[in-house]
């Protein structure tokens, strides 16, 4: 695990303006390591929700992942904890909108439940509640 860290562990994060109205993104990538969610991948999802709650802009996630990266044990657990968190922080707060982009599982199905709006892919997208 030491020697394979890919750059962006596998999440890109940003901002942008769609119809002139701020707002914030995530969006997992499936082709690093099925798009699990790691510390370091937690922890960039919460600087870009807590940026979204900063500035009250809504926060866009598209999900595309396989759960948790096991081989990270508790931390990303952890993880995962604090994302739903800020999910329940936000909510009410800021518009939460997901996108299930493919099959996820786990974690990656329980935050965007917490979220206002969910989006999927007819015929690739999944959602499998697991643990």
């Amino acid at each position: 695990m030491e020697d394979n860290k890919p750059r962006g562990d596998g999440v890109v994060t940003g901002y942008g303006h769609i119809n002139g109205r701020l707002c914030y993104v995530f969006s997992q990538d499936f082709t690093v390591m099925g798009g699990s969610l790691s510390e370091t991948h937690a922890q960039k999802i919460m600087k870009v929700m807590d940026k979204a709650m900063l500035m009250g802009a809504p926060v866009v996630a598209l999900n595309d992942s396989g759960g948790a990266r096991i081989q990270e044990g508790v931390d990303s657990l952890a993880g995962y904890a604090d994302v739903f968190q800020a999910n329940v922080l936000a909510s009410g707060v800021i518009p939460q909108i997901s996108l299930i982009m493919g099959p996820c599982a786990g974690g990656a199905v329980y935050s965007p439940a917490m979220t206002d709006f969910v989006f999927m892919v007819r015929d690739s997208s999944y959602m499998f509640v697991t643990g």
